[in-house]
């Protein structure tokens, strides 16, 4: 589905704070309020728009400790094997495969130092993982919502 800059700037603003009222939108993008329904309507129906959430703040919840660990697999192991093995971890935030010697990149938030310990030891012990490299967040500088605007602005 193509996306008109009007549909763009909704979704921006929707990204921004999905709570926002349809006159709230509409009055940042200059359409009415029924205007903006019809066009959010449209975006859910096509499967643009999957669903409304909220963002929590992780360290209120006591996830204080971030890093992203690089997964490095023996064999040629499966990315659906990798997600299977990943999807059981809740500290996992995000998986992805990626080019390199690296086979897959794992987000990780855990409570503290030891707990990050711990999954980084468990992880290491799945039977495709050979090792394992990590990388420690010391400052998040920049954190976006999933819309940014289209890849050409």
């Amino acid at each position: 589905m193509s996306l008109d800059p009007l549909d763009e700037a909704i979704l921006h603003e929707l990204a921004l704070d999905a709570r926002s009222s349809y006159a709230d939108i509409g009055a940042v993008v200059s359409l009415s309020a029924p205007a903006v329904k019809r066009r959010v309507d449209r975006l859910r129906e096509t499967g643009v728009i999957r669903g409304f959430t909220v963002r929590l703040e992780p360290s209120a919840l006591g996830w204080e400790t971030e890093a992203y660990v690089e997964l490095f697999c023996s064999g040629s192991t499966s990315p659906l094997t990798m997600r299977t093995a990943v999807e059981r971890y809740p500290e996992v935030i995000s998986a992805s495969t990626v080019t390199g010697e690296v086979d897959l990149l794992l987000h990780l938030r855990a409570r503290d130092m030891r707990h990050l310990e711990r999954v980084v030891e468990r992880l290491n012990a799945e039977p495709f993982v050979s090792r394992t490299r990590s990388t420690i967040v010391l400052s998040a500088l920049v954190r976006r919502p999933d819309v940014q605007g289209s890849p050409e602005s």
